[in-house]
């Protein structure tokens, strides 16, 4: 009974070992994924196997290389991958810490919200891009970093039309404003209605790669957009854009109140109560005084 009992629990140590070295490689896959370590991963595994054949083709010299290169190899990929360990621990703490932080997540997504309301009553073009499952590294390295905390001040600060990061788009990474003035790339799809611009086209073209959620304001018209799954809805609503985010979030978005439109007879109040008021009223009054052609 005992050989059986040891043997039983010899397999259990040993399905536990499986387990765990099988969850560290899905990780690590995980941490990679949406990055340019793909690439470097791919060499490394390249130079393993070149050393691999060394040695067993017993190459003297190459193997006396290896034997001293390998102790300083794991400083190396510490060094290669700084970031990707970086973001996984970044990632643990916030999983650790996930039910202090759920109610702080939900009115951050609101504030986008308000921000595209904000947005589509001054008809300040703006193009928020919420990160997913697949990483966006690769175009938050194409824009200015700023890993702040996702509000809505920033983001209406971020599109005035004088600021310098307003063209291109933002992308969100949970709570965190990721980077802004970023490149995305454009849909090429012929079914797209012709009256969509470079914004418009930018805002799909994300979401035709990746997973991404899509949140486009047009400066022609002030109409919002929704896009996912390269598809886009457009004159959403305040309302109706808290809802497919809540929905595609798969998280309860309280609703705020929302701020009321501004009168035209009392734009001098309206200046402090909007950082984009003043740019409003710039293009308006440049398009009275443009002359006729």
């Amino acid at each position: 009974m005992i050989p059986v009992i040891q043997s039983w629990t010899q397999g259990a140590w040993i399905a536990l070992d499986i387990l765990l070295v099988a969850l560290l490689i899905y990780q690590v896959l995980v941490m990679i994924r949406g990055t340019r370590a793909v690439p470097m991963l791919v060499g490394l595994i390249v130079v393993c196997l070149a050393f691999y054949f060394a040695r067993i083709g017993e190459l003297t010299t190459l193997n006396w290389v290896v034997s001293r290169v390998l102790p300083y190899a794991v400083f190396a990929l510490i060094v290669v991958f700084q970031s990707e360990i970086r973001h996984v621990l970044a990632d643990l703490g916030r999983r650790l810490t996930f039910l202090k932080t759920s109610a702080t997540d939900s009115d951050s997504y609101d504030d986008i919200v308000l921000a595209a309301n904000l947005f589509s009553q001054h008809q300040t073009g703006a193009l928020i891009v919420i990160e997913r499952e697949i990483g966006l590294r690769t175009h938050i390295e194409s824009g200015v970093p700023l890993d702040a905390r996702l509000s809505y001040d920033l983001l209406a600060t971020i599109f005035r039309p004088s600021a310098p990061l307003h063209d291109g788009a933002v992308i969100i990474q949970k709570d965190r404003v990721a980077a802004a003035a970023c490149f995305l790339p454009l849909s090429m799809n012929p079914l797209l209605s012709t009256q969509l611009g470079t914004r418009h086209r930018a805002g799909i073209g994300i979401t035709e790669e990746t997973d991404a959620i899509a949140v486009i304001c047009s400066e022609e018209s002030g109409a919002i957009s929704f896009a996912v799954g390269g598809t886009i809805e457009r004159d959403l609503t305040a309302d109706q854009l808290r809802e497919r985010l809540s929905a595609e979030l798969r998280r309860h978005i309280t609703p705020a109140t929302l701020p009321t439109a501004i009168a035209g007879n009392h734009e001098l109040d309206a200046a402090f109560e909007s950082p984009l008021a003043e740019s409003a009223q710039q293009r308006k009054s440049d398009s009275e005084t443009e002359p006729l052609g």
